[in-house]
């Protein structure tokens, strides 16, 4: 080979080496997630991560920007053909999530998934707020995020102990045709409803949700029913719940008492759950409406 030609060949690998530089590692790219939980991905929007975000299920209503990501169904029922179509890299999940052949499915297919924990306490959230911040390495947003609740929860007490009222309160969670559910303790109504300042009548009663009878509702004499706006309309209104054999000779039935809320805002049990407290303890007359609307926890879009 001649010296001339050596010199050209050398030239062109030279010039080529910044074009090569250019194309990046495909490794280095943000991972591509799919959250089938709706507090999970209030987290993942909350921590600022939600470009990230290519899927959700059907529970993640909040914030209104779900809207516009694809979804992969309900949390329970995921099928691995709707979610590998979407090309994620990972999964995040609760343990409700499933059915467990087809998680199995999707790891198999190549995609990590991770068992975000979830249980229905303030120490909990902080639990489910660190795992997702750690799976989206933003350990320090998570950790901003956490003291802004514990700030923020923090406030509310210092609201709800002003007050001497602790209205008693039964959660009813209407499913379908079935028998009404009452909430007992572990559960993300139990909790709300004592950050709020009220007394879950259920709450020493049994752990989780059981079918509520009229003896059980009688003897536990709730001065107020709180239900989800959707179970509210599903029952076909407040006068059609006072009518429930189970709730009319109560003191909340005999007052006409029934309070409803947000769902999703209600039991997410998410970076929300300051504000669905206050929201509820306003509705039970714990804080009054001015307190409320100076605590800056009123429900909206962050």
């Amino acid at each position: 080979m001649s010296l001339l030609l050596k010199r050209a060949c050398i030239g062109l690998l030279l010039c080529a080496c910044p074009l090569l530089a250019d194309t990046g590692d495909p490794t280095d790219r943000p991972a591509r997630l799919i959250s089938v939980d709706g507090a999970v991905t209030e987290i993942v929007y909350a921590l600022g991560g939600e470009a990230q975000l290519v899927g959700v299920d059907t529970t993640s209503l909040y914030p209104a920007a779900t809207e516009d990501v694809a979804k992969v169904g309900y949390k329970r029922a995921l099928s691995a053909e709707g979610i590998l179509s979407l090309q994620p890299d990972r999964l995040l999940m609760t343990d409700d999530a499933g059915p467990p052949e087809v998680l199995e499915q999707i790891a198999r297919a190549g995609v990590s998934t991770h068992r975000i924990p979830k249980t229905p306490s303030v120490a909990g959230l902080h639990e489910t707020i660190a795992a997702v911040a750690e799976v989206l390495d933003r350990r320090a947003a998570g950790a901003a995020l956490s003291a802004q609740l514990d700030d923020e929860l923090a406030q509310l007490e210092a609201a709800t102990e002003r007050s001497n009222q602790r209205p008693r309160v039964l959660f009813l969670l209407h499913i379908g045709s079935g028998n009404d559910m009452a909430a007992g303790r572990d559960t993300a109504a139990d909790t709300v409803i004592r950050l709020a300042g009220g007394e879950n009548v259920l709450h020493d009663a049994f752990s989780g949700y059981k079918p509520l009878s009229a003896e059980a509702a009688l003897a536990a004499a709730p001065e107020a029913i709180l239900v989800t706006q959707r179970n509210l309309e599903q029952l076909g209104g407040r006068e059609a719940v006072l009518k429930r054999s189970a709730l009319q000779a109560t003191p909340a039935g005999q007052a006409e008492r029934v309070l409803a809320m947000d769902g999703p805002l209600l039991l997410a049990f998410g970076p929300r759950l300051a504000v669905a407290a206050a929201q509820l303890a306003c509705e039970l007359g714990i804080i009054d409406e001015e307190t409320y609307e100076r605590s800056g926890l009123t429900a909206g879009e962050p």
